[in-house]
């Protein structure tokens, strides 16, 4: 059996360092996944019938995407290491798989913006809303993340008794405190939009390169099992 060749052994090296850092990256994606999911701040957001399913539809995404992605780079590791074309195999089928799906999704993120925008401000609005009416301390918890995450401050971005103490400290100018937040929620995913996209191209463009890689690094492991 022949052995792989110094270029054939830089593909076999940079395919494991790039397995490696796509099982750190899944590993994240799914620690933030499941602490949206399960942090107390958060937790509220699941729990009512009202809840945005624009939200939680995406946090169990980002738990399931964060999963495959692990179970992607440690067959990319394995396969690269033990110089298996099977395991190189599985990686390519998975990494097509995510590849297939983030252009699916990105296409319905673009088309569905509107959507999304009116999903989530009528989720805090009524999230506001049931606050008012019975003072919950999780609905509390709940919209001063979103206060403070997005620095604004009810529907209306004017101080009120009901919303002072969950809303950013600043100084009050002609009535208002800051922007409201249906305003600030469609400020972000307007102003985030092409970012967002940036961050999915580059990503597209290093699955693309993975792919590639393990392509080649197969196709040299059995060349050399087939020369005795």
């Amino acid at each position: 059996m022949a052995a792989l060749t110094g270029g054939e052994m830089c593909v076999k090296y940079v395919m494991f360092a790039f397995n490696f850092i796509f099982w750190l990256a899944g590993t994240a994606v799914l620690a933030l996944g499941l602490w949206l999911r399960f942090d107390p701040k958060t937790k509220a957001l699941f729990e009512g019938g009202d809840s945005p399913s624009v939200f939680f539809t995406g946090v169990y995404i980002l738990i399931a995407a964060g999963a495959l992605m692990m179970v992607v780079g440690f067959l990319g590791c394995c396969g690269a290491i033990q110089e298996s074309p099977w395991m190189l195999g599985l990686f390519f089928f998975f990494l097509l798989l995510i590849f297939a799906v983030k252009v699916a999704a990105g296409f319905w993120g673009f088309s569905n913006q509107s959507k999304v925008v009116d999903d989530i401000t009528q989720f805090y609005r009524q999230t506001f809303k049931n606050y008012q009416d019975n003072k919950q301390d999780a609905l509390k918890e709940t919209l001063r993340l979103i206060h403070h995450g997005l620095n604004c401050c009810g529907p209306t971005g004017r101080p009120t008794d009901s919303a002072d103490d969950i809303c950013p400290k600043k100084e009050v100018l002609d009535g208002f405190i800051t922007m409201s937040c249906p305003d600030a929620i469609d400020k972000v995913f307007n102003s985030k939009l092409h970012i967002i996209g940036g961050v999915g191209v580059g990503l597209g463009i290093v699955m693309i390169f993975g792919m590639i890689f393990s392509m080649l690094l197969c196709c040299a492991i059995r060349k050399t099992r087939e020369i005795v």
